[in-house]
């Protein structure tokens, strides 16, 4: 357990080293027909000139928010651009952010939304309803070179596919009905789509600025990965306008025109710290204000030396992905052994902070759809050599595939959990070859696409609280990562994010629970408790459960 609670804080209804957020608040109805106006912002004083260094894990591997699926440059888009509706911070239901209100449509088959009016994109464009339209029509017809590496962009992940497939696509039509109305209109019942439009990839850059900069050709490379000359300088609606991105620095700075309050940061640097030692260095030497994530390695030196630790709950999956292309994978007993060879609770227990728990499953259990009767593959070394010695393993080489020089929040020691899994695979008879591949490098790329991959360390975060965020991105189509093609796991998704709320749809995403557990497509290990650590200087912190950290929110110690 925790030593000391540092101080304390509302989200979700979680408090500070308390691992459990309320059921209420992530079992609501959240796709309710239609919200109240946002009441006008509570404060719009002057842009305050503090300025705030905060220490990151990891670069950013690009900053279009709609061309990325990495926490860190969330982390750093979610301060410039805003989408229609962001999450509320008490219940974890969509609220308005650019829309300030919506209703659903022809039983959930369109959605319109009114528009916040007298908001502009920090280059002077105007925000109304074409500039949404934009967005929404930029995503649909997006070119197949400028849909990344990898597994499959956020768009396709909710909407299936893009206009060169419309007939198997959710996303019909975005309408203007006039400049500050929108209306969405969707070719079959997509039940998470309020919350799915929380996610910052839905953030609504400027029309001028996507125009101007070229968004969709991926011209420039920023480690290993291919980005356009947007992606380098976004443009939004948000409180923080960018600034510059050099190497491991990214910068921004107020925006003073912005509609909502202003907070007290003027400038705003995310620097990058690779090290955990090194970011635990920064923060005690004065060098930055907060850093994210604490690895277990260090949380004793910060309660040590008086820092504050702001734990978020745990909504996120750490898991070990079988990459199914490569032939003896195709094997399930190949798999079965595999997920029974590992022993989740030494690795969380070891690598992990405190709190943290080792699963079977993919749906956390704050969700609808977590199966109580999956029991999953327990830790069984005799069994596992059985199940290896009645397979079509015969020794080939495993190549193990895990990130080095990072610091993920599900995942904070990746070297650590590795050797661990590897030494307990080996010996059970498996040829692991090590594969360390620098998260710099691309790491998350080279293990989502076809490749060589046969195990490799990965986690997804949640972004919004339905169960199909869990499951639909990761099992939804066949992808590279686990290099596999079930239709009928696929069907059963189709079938559950389209039915409403209730037993039903319960029921069916606790069937694709445990069809997961029975195919083993990845070994889900833990779902991690991340945290952050911040100086004295802060007096509170927006912590989210889906990352949702805006800085303008910071509270500063006068």
């Amino acid at each position: 357990m925790f030593k000391t609670a540092v101080f304390k804080t509302t989200l979700f209804k979680t408090t500070v080293f308390k691992t459990t957020v309320a059921l209420l608040a992530l079992s609501l109805p959240l796709s309710a027909c239609t919200a109240q106006p946002a009441p006008a912002p509570s404060s719009n004083t002057p842009v305050a000139s503090a300025t705030f260094n905060f220490g990151t894990g990891a670069v950013p591997l690009g900053l279009d928010p709609a061309l990325e699926s990495d926490s860190e440059s969330f982390r750093v888009t979610r301060q410039v651009l805003e989408g229609l509706v962001t999450v509320d911070a008490t219940t974890g239901a969509p609220a308005p952010s650019l829309a300030t209100s919506w209703q659903e449509l022809q039983d959930g088959l369109a959605y319109s939304f009114k528009l916040r009016p007298n908001v502009s994109f920090q280059d002077g464009t105007p925000f109304d309803a074409a500039a949404v339209c934009t967005n929404f029509n930029r995503w649909f017809t997006l070119p197949p070179a400028a849909r990344g590496e990898g597994n499959d962009l956020t768009f396709k992940q909710v909407f299936k596919a893009y206009s060169d497939d419309a007939k198997n696509s959710l996303f019909k039509s975005c309408t203007a009905t006039s400049t500050s109305e929108v209306r969405i209109d969707l070719t079959g019942r997509l039940t998470g789509f309020l919350q799915a439009m929380t996610m910052p990839s839905f953030a609504i850059s400027s029309p001028t600025a996507l125009s101007s900069m070229s968004a969709n050709n991926l011209t420039r490379t920023v480690t290993g990965h291919n980005i356009s000359a947007y992606g380098q300088h976004p443009v939004g609606t948000g409180p923080f306008t960018f600034v510059s991105w050099e190497g491991g620095t990214v910068t921004l700075s107020a925006n003073r025109d912005y509609w909502g309050t202003k907070g007290e940061i003027g400038l705003l640097h995310f620097i990058t710290y690779d090290q955990p030692q090194a970011r635990l260095q920064a923060l005690e030497d004065g060098k930055i204000d907060g850093y994210d994530p604490v690895t277990p390695g260090n949380f004793d030196a910060l309660v040590k030396s008086g820092e504050q630790i702001l734990q978020r709950d745990p909504f996120s999956v750490m898991y070990l992905g079988i990459n199914q292309a490569v032939p003896v994978m195709a094997d399930l007993k190949v798999r079965q052994a595999i997920a029974t060879a590992i022993d989740k609770e030494t690795l969380v227990k070891q690598f992990f902070i405190d709190g943290t728990q080792a699963t079977s499953q993919f749906i956390p259990p704050k969700l609808s759809g977590f199966n109580n009767a999956v029991a999953g593959y327990s830790y069984d070394q005799d069994k596992a050599r059985k199940l290896l010695a009645e397979s079509s393993y015969r020794g080939e080489e495993i190549k193990f595939y895990y990130p080095t020089n990072v610091t993920r929040t599900y995942l904070p020691t990746p070297e650590k959990v590795y050797a661990e899994i590897g030494r307990e695979l080996t010996a059970v008879g498996f040829n692991i070859k090590p594969m360390p591949v620098d998260w710099a490098d691309n790491y998350l790329g080279k293990v989502t696409s076809p490749g060589d991959h046969a195990l490799a360390l990965m986690g997804w975060n949640g972004s919004y609280a339905d169960p199909d965020n869990f499951v639909g991105p990761l099992f939804g189509t066949a992808n590279g990562e686990f290099g596999s093609n079930d239709p009928q796991l696929i069907s059963k998704i189709d079938r559950a994010r389209s039915l409403p709320d209730g037993p039903d749809r319960n029921a069916a995403y606790q069937s694709i629970n445990t069809q997961i557990v029975q195919t083993v497509p990845a070994v889900p290990i833990a779902f991690p408790i991340s945290a952050v650590a911040l100086s004295s200087r802060v007096v509170s912190y927006p912590v989210s459960p889906v990352l949702n950290e805006v800085f303008n929110q910071i509270k500063l110690a006068q």
